[in-house]
């Protein structure tokens, strides 16, 4: 500023004596902005809030989807054709084992068990005949009144009858059986379904589809486990020496308008073979079903829980970063500078993720103020939070 002032009143006094403060006053303001300038390129240290990252013993569950199926599922069809008399139950209502559900006109079939009967009765006075006959041509070959020619004859006779009077007898069953058939009984307790068929029609023998039956209790649940999850279950069904356990595994339950998982039911069936097409591999839930909630057809979500504590690393979902195909995070480090930490990330457990690698025991994780670090290595200012909350049992893990 002097050497300014200098400058000026060295050059043509007479000329600048006017213009000589203003000039220095406009100098001194554009150097007080300069100086503004370089104090708001420097911002002041940004206040981030951390968790400290330690292992949690936690119960891992997968979840998937599945369709409820019943046990016993028959298609009723009749086993005698005729036209049909009536239909003797309410659609859509249970039925016991054995109840009558529909019945095709007797009437032929009982005439069928009545020419049946004559003709049985017929063969048992044939059969008895030639039993007197024989008995007769013995006691005259005793007192060789008679041939041995004539003997046999009789002995033939006798036999003939005696079959044919078992032929009748298998006939007067088969008669009495296609009469059963005509009343059409549901083979299982169930739900019985919609009569496919009305008094009048003709059912035929065999292929006529006249409704279904489907057990209610209990039910199964079918779906499909993928490669990850499956090798997983293997390894949890053996104990510390590498022996199997045969013991029904727990599973949770819940239908398409249920919240949580409030039914219990075990696995039962894991298929021979995984699918190589789809990398799943079919398993099957058995539960009970006393109330009828579970109706075969009906969408269901199963949860499989481990049978064994995993130690695991949970973080905020919020302190993870995405750079390309990279996730990260910050974290405390020294001299208060935050860290970048690539990571390998688990599943998504109630809104915090499992870290199978890039983190350690006792590391600070940044949750709070991510978005005011421009770069690594960046100054900081950090303050402790407080502890995620417990995890939800209904969301994929078990805390313990």
């Amino acid at each position: 500023m002097v050497l300014i002032n200098r400058a000026i009143s060295a050059t043509r006094p007479f000329r600048w004596q006017g213009w000589r403060k203003p000039l220095i006053a406009g100098i001194a303001v554009i150097s007080l902005a300069a100086c503004q300038r370089d104090q708001e390129q420097a911002p002041p240290t940004p206040e981030v809030g951390f968790t400290t990252v330690t292992p949690r013993a936690l119960r891992l569950a997968d979840e998937f989807n599945g369709r409820v199926e019943a046990v016993d599922a028959v298609e009723l069809r009749p086993r005698v054709s005729g036209y049909l008399q009536s239909v003797s139950y309410r659609e859509g209502e249970a039925v016991q084992k054995g109840a009558v559900l529909f019945v095709i006109d007797q009437r032929p079939y009982r005439i069928a068990l009545d020419q049946a009967n004559a003709q049985w009765q017929r063969a048992q006075a044939a059969s008895q005949l030639a039993q007197v006959q024989l008995d007769r041509v013995r006691k005259l070959m005793q007192s060789r009144a008679t041939s041995q020619e004539e003997l046999d004859n009789v002995e033939g006779s006798a036999a003939q009858a005696k079959a044919s009077l078992h032929a009748a007898a298998a006939a007067v069953d088969d008669a009495k059986l296609n009469l059963a058939f005509t009343e059409v009984r549901a083979p299982i307790a169930g739900r019985a379904g919609r009569a496919e068929l009305t008094t009048g029609n003709l059912a035929r023998a065999d292929q006529t589809l006249l409704t279904t039956v489907v057990s209610q209790d209990p039910v199964y649940i079918y779906f499909d486990c993928d490669e990850q999850s499956y090798l997983r279950y293997l390894a949890q069904r053996t104990d510390a020496t590498g022996r199997a356990i045969n013991s029904a595994d727990a599973v949770h339950i819940a239908l398409a308008n249920e919240t949580g998982f409030p039914h219990q039911g075990t696995v039962d069936f894991l298929n021979n073979r995984l699918d190589p097409a789809t990398g799943t591999i079919r398993a099957r839930v058995r539960i009970a079903n006393a109330d009828h909630t579970f109706t075969p057809g009906l969408f269901a979500r199963v949860q499989l829980v481990s049978g064994h504590d995993a130690n695991a690393l949970l973080i905020d979902d919020k302190a993870v970063l995405t750079d390309q195909d990279r996730r990260y995070v910050y974290v405390v480090g020294k001299a208060d500078r935050a860290e970048r930490r690539d990571l390998k990330l688990g599943r998504d457990i109630d809104g915090q993720r499992i870290v199978e690698s890039g983190l350690s025991s006792g590391d600070r994780v940044i949750v709070e103020g991510v978005q005011r670090i421009y770069y690594p290595g960046a100054p900081i200012k950090p303050k402790a939070l407080a502890d995620a909350p417990k995890l939800a049992k209904s969301q994929g893990a078990h805390a313990q």
